[in-house]
């Protein structure tokens, strides 16, 4: 089976000058932080309103240097904080996300 738009395309969509319209908030998070744009990232996954969203908060702290507020984060994500380098975090967050996306009926 074929991946919609798997972590290659995404990839590639950074090119862009902006996200791909189907991607959810935590997704689109994470393309404007591939761009280094920290604070668009963020203010798509502050209010916390689900998991994901809670994870790639924590995550954006992180990046950020805000030691104790992504742990916070990761917390409410009910994840321990991740220690692995940024941008590996970033890209298995990524996958992570594009293959719930897979999952969803109909996509």
């Amino acid at each position: 089976m074929t991946r919609p738009f798997d972590a290659r395309a995404f990839h590639f969509s950074l090119a862009g000058d902006t996200p791909p319209p189907a991607l959810p908030p935590h997704l689109r998070a994470l393309w404007h932080d591939a761009r280094g744009e920290w604070g668009r990232a963020h203010d798509l996954v502050e209010d916390g309103a689900t998991r994901p969203a809670c994870r790639v908060h924590a995550y954006l702290h992180r990046r950020e240097g805000d030691e104790a507020n992504a742990a916070y984060w990761y917390r409410r994500a009910g994840e321990s904080p991740c220690r692995e380098p940024l941008d590996r975090e970033r890209d298995t967050l990524i996958r992570r996300y594009l293959a719930d996306l897979e999952a969803l009926p109909g996509i």
